[in-house]
């Protein structure tokens, strides 16, 4: 399919995801233009500099660093700007230090009168996608998270290694939350049609450990984490494969988190379900048949986030017109987010 006529991205925080994410959008070739913006701006001079460096080996892109305001006519406004969670630290007091970066940063980067979609790469994104949702009152259609895209290609990874079928042919999803309590839906997992369980029978293959690959697949940025120090990689490809469908217009299926709506008796939370995503956004959500204890545990997912959600105040914040985000040495920056 053809190009939308305007191809360009921002990418608001370029740390170690969001360098990655364009990283991946530049040697994609699918954007002619990408401004990078960061509350460090030599931090994301230099990240600039290096993409730019590469340019005889790839299609032709303007790549510059810009402020929040720029972003504004971009056809995808990646959020990946936060804070990382500390040593012991809680899921709601990395939420409650993130969310003042949302409060502050969204309104400059994003226009009612546009068509931009946000895209929210920041943890914990399911609860932060709602939030950006309250905060920026657009469609639902046009606020996604990256949700459960690299969780789902973690599962296909796994059930590819153990039943040696390479990873593009495994149609297997994880639904719910972005996190401890997201579902491998092992009941739809299939390779050519034939379940899982089915293909290695016939393969003379012995069965797999749903509960040891579900437990990977759960734990996989901790195993990660304990030997890098942070996941990136794999993130910035599955947003790129996000923002491939939407700038193709695919109408691809991808597990993007987004409101849910009464589908399995769940509303007003934000998790990741099988939805068909093209150049309007997250345009619709399947219902897929689930098994019935998968259904309960997707349901449990939804409860863990809302009781998140239910202790924020998701109020807008005021912001000013001549400082749009804090500045890294104000004191209230560092106490907010714990930036040094």
């Amino acid at each position: 399919m053809p190009f939308h006529d305007q191809r360009k991205i921002a990418v608001v925080g370029v740390g170690a995801v969001g360098a990655s994410t364009a990283y991946a959008m530049m040697i994609s070739g699918l954007v002619n233009e990408m401004v990078l913006v960061d509350v460090n701006r030599e931090k994301a001079e230099g990240e600039v500099m290096d993409l730019a460096h590469g340019a005889s080996f790839i299609q032709p892109i303007k790549i510059y660093v810009g402020e929040y305001e720029d972003c504004r006519d971009a056809d995808i406004v990646i959020f990946s700007a936060g804070v990382p969670q500390k040593p012991g630290e809680s899921r709601l007091n990395l939420v409650a230090r993130n969310l003042v970066v949302l409060k502050q940063a969204l309104p400059r980067c994003i226009s009612k009168k546009g068509d931009s979609i946000l895209l929210m790469v920041t943890n914990p994104v399911d609860v932060l996608t709602y939030a950006a949702l309250r905060l920026t009152g657009l469609p639902p259609s046009r606020v996604i998270g990256s949700g459960t895209v690299l969780d789902s290609s973690r599962f296909r990874y796994l059930i590819s290694e153990h039943c040696q079928v390479e990873a593009r042919n495994i149609h297997a999803y994880v639904v719910g939350e972005h996190g401890d309590t997201e579902v491998p839906l092992w009941s739809l997992a299939n390779i050519a049609g034939f379940p899982v369980q089915d293909f290695c029978c016939q393969q003379g293959i012995p069965c797999p450990d749903r509960e040891s690959i579900s437990r990977r697949v759960r734990e996989a940025a901790y195993e990660v984490i304990a030997r890098k120090g942070a996941t990136y990689y794999a993130v910035g490809l599955a947003v790129k494969r996000i923002c491939e469908s939407i700038l193709r217009d695919e109408n691809s299926i991808l597990t993007v988190s987004g409101l849910v709506e009464g589908q399995y008796g769940v509303t007003d939370v934000c998790l990741s379900l099988p939805s068909i995503v093209n150049r309007k956004g997250r345009v619709r959500v399947l219902a897929v048949p689930m098994a019935p204890e998968e259904e309960e545990a997707f349901r449990r997912s939804a409860e863990t986030l809302k009781s998140i959600q239910q202790q924020l105040d998701l109020a807008p914040l005021t912001w000013r017109e001549d400082r749009p985000f804090f500045a890294p040495e104000d004191r209230e920056y560092r106490e907010f987010t714990g930036y040094h």
